[in-house]
């Protein structure tokens, strides 16, 4: 029944400036609109919007996913703008701040967003 819908995806922001120029400007991700009450910018077949909150307290857990065919590339891309790794205690994470899941063909770079929503870029295979 789901399966074909169009979806969004939910974050929040405290303040929508710098979330507008990170997604925007930083990630490169097309704002398509904005209102008093969020971001709106376009992804590969969904939409990414962006809730104006006064307070949230961001989750500790990857909340965004892009799955890209070349990892360090993207960690590349990201570090020349200025995008850091977030490194995890106890994860063997390289130089690059990118970690290989052990047993599986999979590398994860994470980072946040201003608001420290936690988001990654993944290579499968």
């Amino acid at each position: 029944m789901m399966q074909s819908a169009p979806f969004s995806i939910f974050l929040a922001t405290t303040d929508a400036d710098a979330s507008r120029r990170f997604y925007g400007e930083t990630l490169g991700l097309k704002l398509v609109s904005e209102d008093d009450f969020a971001l709106v910018f376009q992804l590969a077949g969904a939409e990414l919007r962006i809730s104006k909150v006064p307070a949230f307290t961001p989750q500790p857990f990857t909340v965004l996913d892009w799955q890209v065919t070349d990892i360090a590339a993207a960690q590349a891309g990201l570090a020349s703008r200025g995008v850091e790794p977030v490194l995890f205690d106890g994860m063997d994470q390289d130089e690059r701040g990118i970690w290989k899941v052990p047993g599986a063909p999979v590398r994860i770079l994470w980072f946040k967003d201003p608001d420290g929503n936690v988001l990654s870029v993944s290579q499968r295979g």
